[in-house]
């Protein structure tokens, strides 16, 4: 008996593939796998930006264009599996901003959320909402979405900080939206210090309404206080072995983190050590505040230094050295995981 020819099933699936298109269809098992892989997969790579690199090329950006010309003199942190995307992580922004002096960066708001690290210089301020806050190297200041925040710098050097926003989270679920001030520089109707004096000394007034939603209503974390804090816990026991002694900046009002959908951090290394590998889902943005050692991220080795940016993607295995007593702060997508049910962790990963 005659055998019966088998039908061509790949040209048949191509010429399936080729119609459904026309309709807007595509085929899932072509692409299952890619979409719920075993574990997690990231466009972003490990990297690092050094301090003697950036330095020159934001000095030089200040000589060439103005604060005003610009609305914001931000030098993105490109990650190089992302290029052109304007994000270090898939979910996180990360740019370096400089501000002369006697320049405003001009009053706007938008629905990001954004947070300032200072980097260098003294005698610039944020305004936020009504009320400035002076800026010190290693200070940590908060714009809640959709507040009006103005920079300027009266004072006689330049001051470089650390910008950090949730823009490609926004971008993905298309909410951005942006609007600029009236004026160039926002009325001032609350004394410096004001918001701290409120919410900072595990008091606050009785009926207070969350003034920011879910972002803390403290919007700036002076580092000479996290700093004293990180030494006096040293003092007190033993370090963590995947992180040292860490803390994460957080809400007065609620205990939850200090932004809804930025995780902000702040760890203090002793010299010498040496911490166990840790992964987590959250791709974490780190600023070296002080000290110098080497960083492993997924197999990749990176020596860091005072004012470096380095950053540990998605699941990859980090491992921290130190060569003297290092303080890092880092941010990363972590409340906005933890919303969702999705955050995960492993140690001696």
């Amino acid at each position: 008996m005659a055998s019966v020819p088998k039908p061509d099933l790949g040209a048949a699936r191509q010429d399936l593939y080729r119609k459904i298109e026309k309709h807007n269809f595509a085929p899932l098992w072509e692409v299952y796998h890619e979409l719920i892989p075993d574990q997690p997969v990231t466009r972003c790579k490990p990297a690092i930006w050094k301090w003697a690199d950036s330095r020159p090329y934001l000095m030089e950006a200040g000589r060439l264009i103005t604060a005003k010309e610009a609305l914001r003199r931000v030098l993105v942190l490109q990650n190089p599996g992302m290029r052109g995307e304007s994000c270090i992580t898939q979910s996180l922004f990360a740019g370096l901003q400089l501000i002369l002096p006697g320049e405003v960066a001009p009053s706007h708001r938008h629905t990001q959320s954004a947070l300032r690290f200072v980097v260098e210089g003294t005698g610039a301020y944020t305004a936020v909402d009504g009320e400035r806050s002076m800026m010190n190297p290693g200070d940590f200041i908060i714009t809640p979405s959709w507040t009006w925040h103005d920079h300027g710098n009266p004072g006689s050097e330049p001051v470089i900080w650390l910008d950090g926003l949730d823009l490609p989270i926004l971008r993905a679920f298309a909410a951005q939206f942006h609007e600029p001030y009236p004026e160039e520089v926002q009325p001032i109707s609350r004394g410096e210090g004001a918001s701290l004096a409120r919410y900072g000394n595990n008091l606050k007034p009785l009926g207070a309404v969350a003034p920011f939603g879910k972002t803390s209503p403290i919007f700036s974390y002076p580092y000479s206080r996290s700093r004293e804090t990180l030494s006096k816990l040293a003092k007190e026991g033993d370090p963590d072995a995947c992180h040292g002694w860490k803390l994460e900046f957080t809400n007065p009002l609620t205990g939850g983190p200090a932004m809804p959908t930025i995780g902000t951090f702040i760890q203090l290394l002793p010299k010498g050590f040496r911490t166990s590998p840790y992964r987590s889902t959250d791709g974490t943005v780190f600023q070296v505040a002080e000290g110098k050692g080497k960083v492993s991220i997924g197999g990749e080795e990176f020596s860091f230094g005072p004012k470096d940016t380095f950053v540990a993607p998605s699941w990859h295995p980090v491992t921290l050295e130190t060569k003297e007593e290092c303080v890092l702060f880092s941010y990363s997508d972590r409340p906005a995981q933890l919303a969702l049910g999705l955050w995960r962790e492993q140690r001696d990963g």
